[in-house]
Order: structure tokens, then sequence, then C-alpha cells
């Protein structure tokens, strides 16, 4: 540990404003390289022993920076397959539950074994809100979830030197609700 990273750790736990979380990881850096033995660190700071050894590798991989910023934590464990989704997707399109005039986050997150945070994620990710009776509309095209998503596909990630043109193709009348 150089000099002036002593100080901007020493600086980091003398001042008031600087979160705990930030102010653990610099007194830990600072105990060991004193010579402080990781468990004696961990014992003294009443902390674990993993995190001491976490600690002290970002500092020497990342510098004082590496103690200030969260560890990446790197793609959730728990995703969903992308067949999951489409079922999902597709049930919320074609199907309506029994007794009921749509889907709710619920009733889906029931039909299909998942969460219902998980259906609102999708909904969101997806732009469906089945509860908006005037403005959502089942779509009866089988292939709905597959060409939305080659049209989105081209909007976020366009071919090199290419343009993108969208045709509307309205089957209803245009009408204009003056009611508020």
């Amino acid at each position: 540990m150089t000099l002036e990273q002593k100080r901007t750790l020493e600086a980091w736990v003398r001042a008031r404003n600087t979160p705990q979380r930030v102010a653990l990881r610099a007194r830990i850096c600072l105990l060991a390289s004193g010579g402080m033995a990781n468990n004696a660190v961990a014992k003294r700071l009443q902390t674990s022993r993993p995190t001491v050894l976490l600690w002290r590798k970002r500092f020497k991989e990342h510098g004082v920076l590496g103690l200030s910023e969260e560890a990446p934590k790197g793609p959730s464990k728990r995703r969903l397959s992308t067949q999951k989704v489409h079922e999902i997707v597709q049930a919320t399109l074609q199907t309506k539950p029994a007794g009921a005039t749509h889907w709710s986050v619920r009733t889906m997150a029931n039909a299909q074994g998942v969460s219902p945070a998980t259906v609102a994620r999708i909904w969101d990710a997806h732009g469906l809100k089945p509860h908006r009776v005037r403005t959502f509309k089942l779509s009866r095209d089988k292939r709905f979830v597959e060409k939305l998503t080659d049209v989105v596909g081209l909007y976020l990630n366009p071919p090199d030197k290419s343009l993108v043109l969208c045709v509307d193709e309205k089957s209803q009348k245009w009408r204009h609700d003056t009611r508020r």
C-alpha cells in the first residue's frame, strides 16, 4: 500500500460523511496492511473472514477505487428461460382466464407457476397491459410475438447502413374519444 493510498483510506475512516460500508472496507485494508492476519481483522471488525478476503482482493486489483464501488453481481442465477417468457406472452395475448375478462398479474402467475413480479416484469418488457380494456386488444396473429421480437430487434440493433421503415395497418376506423 502506498503512502497516498494509506492517507486516503485513513481520511475515509475519519470522515463523517463516508458510507459505513466504505469505511469498513478501508479499515479492513488498513489493518491488513499493518500485518494483521485475516482472522484477526475479521474478529476485530466483527465481520467474516470471506468479507476480509474479498475487500483485500478488490483493493489489490483495483486500488482505492475498488473499495468505493460495488462489486459487479453478474447475471441472475434464477433466470427464466426464453421459452417460459414466450409461453407467458402467448397466454396473455391468445387466452382469457376462466370466468374473467382479462388476465391479472396474480392469475397469470398462478396459471404459469411463476411469481407475480415475474409476470409484471415480462408484461412491462413487452408493453402488455391486459387490464387496460380501452387500449389493449388481443392479437389473433399466431406469430405476433415472433414478429414483435423481430421488429423490436431491428430498432434496438439495426444492421449497418440500413433504414428501418414501419407501416402500421389499421383494420378499424379511427374514432376520437371525447370522454375523459
